[in-house]
């Protein structure tokens, strides 16, 4: 009993002095669905240092990402899950985007750029980045197997939580979580 209690203390003191983990842990407990799928790391972990461009070829890397919250999904245009998931993304993008919190889309591997804009235009995404990884690199870094994956970045620039597969970032399942991690804030 006496350890029980101790447990429980050190709980709640880790989750007082940590608001940040005590967020995680609360967004974690309110998934539902396929939110299941999102799995929230017990400790941030490091991300990719490799970098990546811009549609333009400008150098970019996730580095440049931090001060805010980015939820970033790999994908690619042959891949018909990112079909389905990337206009949620973008309504994800309108909804919630700002200065704290940013949907940010790399395509990996081999996408030419007039393939990736046919596929953002058939879909009617117009609001996220045209980035890309052409060599997957950054996706090999990450642990990218398979598409599409979304991992959620804190400000911090470390890995918090990552899905595999495709779902409704326009849910309110998916919005709740995500305000709940970042701390209540939408954009």
């Amino acid at each position: 009993m006496k350890k029980l209690a101790l447990a429980i203390l050190y709980t709640a003191g880790v989750a007082l002095a940590n608001p940040a983990l005590a967020d995680l842990e609360a967004a974690s407990a309110l998934r539902e669905g396929e939110m299941k799928k999102l799995v929230f790391h017990a400790a941030p972990k490091p991300v990719g240092s490799a970098g990546f461009i811009d549609f333009e070829g400008a150098p970019l890397a996730l580095s440049d990402l931090q001060g805010k919250w980015a939820l970033v999904n790999f994908w690619a245009t042959w891949c018909a899950p990112c079909r389905e998931e990337m206009p949620a993304l973008s309504a994800l993008q309108a909804d919630m985007g700002g200065d704290d919190f940013e949907v940010v889309t790399i395509a990996t591997g081999r996408n030419p750029p007039p393939a990736m804009q046919t596929f953002f235009e058939e879909i009617g995404v117009d609001n996220l980045p045209l980035h890309r990884d052409p060599k997957s690199e950054l996706a090999r870094q990450m642990a990218v197997l398979g598409l599409p994956v979304t991992v959620l970045i804190n400000p911090e620039g470390q890995e918090v939580a990552r899905i595999t597969g495709d779902v409704d970032w326009s849910s309110e399942n998916a919005r709740a979580v995500l305000a709940a991690a970042i701390g209540g804030k939408e954009g």
